[in-house]
């Protein structure tokens, strides 16, 4: 008889596949996992993972190396992804084919709130704008596409740390200087963490001018049916026009907002059969 009080051991995962009917495309399956992962690995634990054979593994690894594609860290025996593939995924986000419906979702939102707009997605350390519309008013902060904000002190960057666990943000933070752009920036880790849960809790974050003297920012996360989202949509606007209570009137178009984008965005993942369907 089975003692159902027994713990029964957990099924064996069965290894990733790295298919490709030729040595670029398996090298491009390879890079699918990595790029998958948020934190360094080793090619012990890749070659578990993949169960490719250390020595093809290695070749592979290397190839990716040469390529500026991934890179090692201080001790040479954990990889990451490399400058030039994390600049390949920026380039993709500000260039791809959907940024027309995009730019159109920001500019009804701009028309609705009367202020300044722009979409986001964290990039290393720093928060890098992908696409914004600007108020009409006569007053108004200029930030183009492709300007980038620190993490710490920009409300997306919040909204995007509030999505990691302690142990990744303590990852990316080690690496960020926590530098004090006005005297309202919050540069102290504890306190810091202590508004991420709050953000987390809320749904919402603030830069009630930490990032620039009289500016004042509230975004919301763009959500995602694939895992944790990399999108931010945000309202910018002189303290003059925008207090934080004023702030809080705005969520429920800049929810309605992310919404939409959240629509395009898997819209954009759908196979192309399914999209000419709808």
């Amino acid at each position: 008889m089975i003692d159902p009080m027994k713990s029964v051991p957990a099924p064996v995962q069965a290894p990733l596949e790295i298919n490709g009917d030729t040595p670029t495309l398996r090298l491009f399956a390879l890079l699918e996992v990595v790029a998958s992962k948020d934190q360094f690995f080793s090619l012990q634990s890749l070659s578990e993972e993949t169960n490719i054979p250390k020595p093809t593994l290695h070749r592979m690894l290397q190839q990716l190396e040469s390529a500026g594609l991934l890179e090692r860290n201080g001790d040479n025996r954990q990889y990451g992804t490399g400058v030039r593939l994390r600049k390949l995924a920026e380039n993709l986000l500000l260039n791809d084919t959907f940024h027309g419906a995009r730019h159109s979702v920001l500019r009804s939102l701009v028309n609705e709130v009367g202020e300044s707009c722009n979409l986001t997605a964290l990039s290393g350390s720093e928060v890098m704008y992908l696409d914004r519309v600007e108020t009409p008013a006569p007053l108004r902060f200029y930030l183009h596409s492709g300007s980038r904000v620190p993490v710490h002190c920009s409300a997306s960057g919040k909204v995007f740390l509030a999505g990691m666990t302690p142990a990744q943000r303590q990852r990316l933070l080690a690496h960020a200087p926590l530098e004090a752009f006005t005297p309202k920036t919050v540069t102290n880790l504890d306190a810091l963490e202590e508004e991420i849960k709050q953000v987390k809790r809320q749904g919402f974050a603030l830069d009630n001018e930490e990032f620039l003297p009289g500016l004042l920012c509230v975004a919301v996360l763009v959500p995602s049916a694939n895992g944790r989202s990399n999108l931010c949509v945000a309202v910018q606007a002189p303290v003059m026009r925008l207090t934080p209570d004023k702030a809080l009137g705005l969520l429920p178009a800049l929810h309605r907002a992310a919404d939409a984008l959240s629509r395009i965005e898997r819209d954009s993942a759908a196979p192309l059969d399914d999209r000419e369907s709808a």
